[in-house]
C-alpha cells in the first residue's frame, strides 16, 4: 500500500460502504455531467450508496486518481472493488452487466 495520506482514509470509506461513488459534488447536487450520470444510473436501478466530494478536498482528489490508477472521476467501487468511471458505468448499465454485479455481490436494490 502507498503511504498516500489520504489512502486510509479512502479505504475506510470503501470499507464502510457495500457501493461508494467518489464524485465531483454529492448525489443531490452533482457538479459534472458524469458524476451526474453514474448518480442516475444507481438511482435508476436503486441501489443505495454512499459518496464523497473530491471537490471538498484536494488530497482526496489527487489521492484517489492515485488509489486506483484511474485518472478520471467519478468512480465507482463495489464491495471494495473498483468498478470503474462513467464510460464503464454507463456500457455496464446499458449491458445489463451492471444489474448482474450488483445481484453477484449482494447488494440488494432499495
Amino acid at each position: 500500500m502507498n503511504n498516500n495520506p489520504a489512502f486510509e482514509g479512502i479505504q475506510k470509506t470503501i470499507d464502510n460502504n457495500d457501493v461508494v461513488l467518489f464524485m465531483k459534488g454529492n448525489p443531490d447536487t452533482p457538479q459534472c455531467g458524469f458524476s451526474s450520470t453514474v448518480v442516475n444510473i444507481l438511482r435508476h436501478l436503486q441501489i443505495p450508496f454512499g459518496s464523497a466530494d473530491v471537490l471538498a478536498d484536494p488530497e482526496l482528489r489527487d489521492g484517489i486518481k492515485s488509489f486506483s490508477n484511474w485518472p478520471t472521476i467519478p468512480q465507482l467501487y463495489v464491495k471494495g472493488e473498483f468498478v470503474g468511471g462513467c464510460d464503464i458505468v454507463t456500457e455496464m448499465y446499458q449491458s445489463g452487466e451492471l444489474k448482474d454485479l450488483f445481484a453477484e455481490k449482494g447488494v440488494a436494490s432499495a
